[in-house]
């Protein structure tokens, strides 16, 4: 599937990444994930919709390597052994209620992912969670582009503390794309290229959007959306940046068993979809420290639940005779549940 890493280094997704700031990181991602050489073609005065769909997913896994270590550890682990990653989607949290500047739920990133070459390819109630998932498939290359599974939580259906606290937490919200990124996206949905600048420029304010929008929270909203909705706080820290990275995998049931012995800290089962087409499981979402503020003044630190790696199986859809990319409502609530256990 890919090329030798020097024709990866003189190819258009390369050059995004390195007018990035990150030349190192870039090349790293490059080595270390399994990318489609349709991807891999030599740098030009334009940049496909489709490149620049990797490059922003090569960025955003990067992010999740920094945020979480445990994922680091076994991204490490699997490039010490020669192989690389198959990086089979993110996922990222919204919220469907009052937003500030920012549109409200799962359309704050349709607006981004439609001009790359997204679809929804699927949705997915979440009833449970008070939620609904959206599944983004790229068009051009379906199997080889990461999917984004974007959720959006119903603020409406959160007891009537829980949406105070929500309003007071993401009505300030603030939104990274201003006119000349509108611009950029428009020409991009029109004639699905860009220029490499104009590229480049746009990819930075797209990593920006999978992030924390909103100001610091206050520490009693935060523990008012804990009790009704741990998604919803999980929000309130860590903002849209990738809940979660999965990679795809030829076996997770086995995976999961070796990781077990190796003391990873993983999900106690493998959540196996309707179809039995579709399994999925992951490690334990890392910890981190973050900042509140407090209602009489001054800010407090405390420790919540960070983002998680994931990994799936995905079985070819005899139908089709292509792979399976759905998802499954119940594999879903049960790898959120991932943030809960950490």
């Amino acid at each position: 599937m890919t090329p030798p890493d020097e024709d990866a280094l003189q190819s258009g997704i390369a050059r995004l990444l390195a007018m990035q700031g990150k030349n190192t990181g870039a090349s790293a991602m490059l080595q270390a994930l399994a990318i489609d050489a349709r991807l891999l073609a030599p740098a030009s005065e334009l940049i496909t919709r489709a490149e620049l769909a990797m490059a922003l997913n090569a960025l955003l896994f990067a992010d999740l390597l920094e945020r979480v270590p445990t994922a680091a550890r076994q991204v490490a682990e699997v490039r010490a052994q020669g192989d690389r990653i198959v990086f089979d989607h993110g996922a990222l949290r919204t919220i469907d209620g009052p937003t500030g500047a920012l549109p409200r739920g799962h359309s704050a990133f349709a607006r981004l992912l439609e001009p790359l070459g997204y679809h929804v390819g699927g949705h997915y109630p979440l009833p449970r969670l008070g939620m609904t998932g959206r599944a983004y498939v790229h068009k051009d290359l379906p199997e080889g582009i990461p999917q984004f599974f974007v959720s959006e939580l119903h603020v409406d259906q959160l007891p009537e503390e829980g949406q105070n606290a929500a309003t007071r937490v993401f009505r300030e919200s603030c939104d990274p794309v201003d006119l000349e990124d509108e611009d950029r996206l428009k020409h991009l949905a029109a004639d699905g290229v860009l220029p490499t600048e104009e590229a480049a420029a746009l990819l930075s304010t797209l990593v920006a959007a999978f992030d924390r929008r909103h100001p610091v929270p206050r520490l009693d909203d935060y523990e008012a959306l804990l009790a009704c909705s741990k998604e919803a706080a999980w929000i309130a820290t860590e903002g849209n940046a990738f809940n979660h990275a999965t990679t795809r995998v030829p076996d997770v049931e086995a995976l999961a068993e070796r990781l077990k012995e190796q003391g990873y800290p993983m999900k106690e089962a493998v959540e196996i979809s309707a179809n039995g087409r579709v399994r999925q499981t992951a490690i334990l979402a890392d910890r981190v420290h973050r900042t509140f503020r407090l209602r009489e003044g001054g800010t407090v630190e405390r420790e919540v639940p960070g983002s998680f790696y994931e990994f799936i199986t995905r079985d070819v859809d005899p139908e089709t005779g292509t792979l399976d990319l759905s998802f499954d409502s119940g594999n879903a609530t049960g790898i959120f549940a991932v943030t809960r256990s950490a």
